[in-house]
């Protein structure tokens, strides 16, 4: 039976007016037990992504044409995000729905993000560009040089590929010489990066035992799927690490892969990287015929230049007439004699008269010559000239010596008063003779004889 508007009995499921009323946080539980028990453990859900506030956790919502949900990603999810988020971006999130009591809203707590499509690709792809790049996978410091002549080559790729034909077919046209060896690996599917990075790892350990000069990394072209292999950071690291000079040709000329970025040689496709890694058995002939013809006009030309240096020789008097050199050696010869006889006179009689100038002028300043003139000097009882009075005492013996001999005497101490004698003068053109006083005039004590 229908109820009257005006019947005031409580609907059903609805409260009477006589219940008790409910807590916010009783409220809160009952809404995060209703969504625990109406969905899901985990849910995906995709949606563009809006408002985006990248600090240490993402916050952002995710919205579609009709509604939207506040997401919230926290840092430790955030850093396995293997692209850049912003606004716009199409995403599909894994995470759980719950209710955050603090500002009583139901939000998405994501584990994991996913870019929607191709696009989810391209970027994964632009990330790992970005993070090698980084760390110097691309450097042209860490890029091995090609081998010249390479007589062995090992060659990565799938025993049905057509790249393995257009590599060996470009090899035995241009360099039969070569040998080719296949390492058979997947190219495409979920095993093939570890496939791809276990034969390059190989190829690195034995290749020196193998002989083997270098690798071509190839497949064909396909979808950006179908060469996603090539992208994996484990095929990176592999042909980052390998050994061996590694050439790689990845898909078509418009296809750019991780593998083909770090690898020492990118080629366009696999015939391009044969002609790269080999030389043309036919250019190199042409270019010996060449330098061999260069070589003939050179020797040509070096006997020619060696045989106009000979008959020039041949006309030299040395061969032609030799006993005139001897005799023109011997003419200059006595002519050297007879100079050096006139020089030696002259040298001799210049170098005596320098010697007999320099005697005379040491006889001038000589010591003995100068006594000889009436000077004399006194040497004290330590055996150096006295130059003043100062330098001796009274009683000390002291030692005058004269041109003719030494006379020795003693310091005799000066009266109180009394001045030492002043010194005779001497008449230009004569000498003052000195002799000893008597002696009881006091030893030591001399004095001079008055002019003659």
């Amino acid at each position: 039976m229908a109820r009257l508007p005006f019947n005031t009995d409580p609907p059903d499921n609805e409260p009477a007016r006589n219940d008790p009323a409910m807590t916010v946080g009783e409220l809160a539980g009952r809404i995060k037990r209703a969504l625990v028990d109406g969905l899901p453990r985990k849910v995906r859900v995709v949606g563009e992504v809006s408002n985006l506030s990248d600090r240490t956790h993402w916050y952002f919502s995710l919205k579609d044409d009709g509604a939207a949900m506040r997401c919230v990603c926290f840092a430790s999810n955030a850093k396995r995000v293997g692209f850049p988020m912003r606004d716009g971006m199409q995403v599909v999130v894994t995470g759980r729905v719950d209710f955050y009591d603090a500002q009583g809203s139901v939000q998405l707590y994501v584990d994991a993000i996913e870019p929607v499509g191709k696009g989810a690709l391209e970027l994964r792809l632009r990330a790992m560009i970005a993070e090698l790049k980084e760390l110097g996978y691309f450097e042209l410091e860490h890029k091995k040089p090609l081998p010249t002549m390479p007589t062995r080559i090992a060659v990565v790729t799938s025993r049905n590929a057509a790249a393995l034909q257009d590599v060996i077919n470009t090899v035995a046209k241009r360099w039969p010489g070569c040998r080719l060896y296949l390492y058979d690996v997947r190219v495409q599917g979920g095993s093939a990066a570890g496939e791809i990075a276990e034969a390059l790892g190989r190829l690195s350990k034995h290749g020196e035992k193998l002989r083997i000069d270098a690798v071509i990394l190839t497949r064909g072209g396909g979808s950006i799927e179908d060469l996603w292999a090539f992208n994996e950071r484990v095929v990176a690291d592999a042909v980052y690490q390998c050994k061996l000079p590694i050439v790689a040709a990845i898909g078509h000329e418009t296809d750019t892969t991780v593998a083909e970025l770090v690898a020492d040689a990118r080629c366009a496709t696999p015939t391009q990287a044969a002609m790269t890694l080999v030389p043309e058995s036919e250019a190199l002939q042409h270019q010996v015929h060449q330098l061999g013809q260069r070589m003939a006009v050179m020797v040509g030309r070096h006997v020619d230049h060696a045989g106009q240096r000979l008959a020039s020789a041949s006309r030299h008097t040395l061969f032609r007439n030799p006993q005139r050199l001897i005799d023109q050696s011997a003419q200059r010869l006595d002519e050297t004699v007879r100079r050096l006889r006139g020089l030696m006179p002259r040298r001799l009689a210049v170098d005596t008269s320098r010697l007999e100038a320099m005697t005379r002028q040491l006889d001038a300043v000589s010591p003995g010559n100068v006594l000889e003139r009436g000077y004399s000097y006194t040497l004290g009882a330590d055996g150096k000239v006295l130059k003043h009075t100062t330098d001796t005492e009274a009683g000390e013996r002291i030692i005058t010596v004269l041109a003719d001999g030494r006379i020795s005497s003693t310091v005799d101490p000066l009266s109180p008063g009394e001045t030492p004698p002043a010194a005779p003068k001497q008449t230009p053109g004569r000498q003052t003779k000195r002799r000893a006083k008597k002696p009881d005039a006091g030893p030591g004590l001399f004095e001079a004889d008055s002019p003659d």
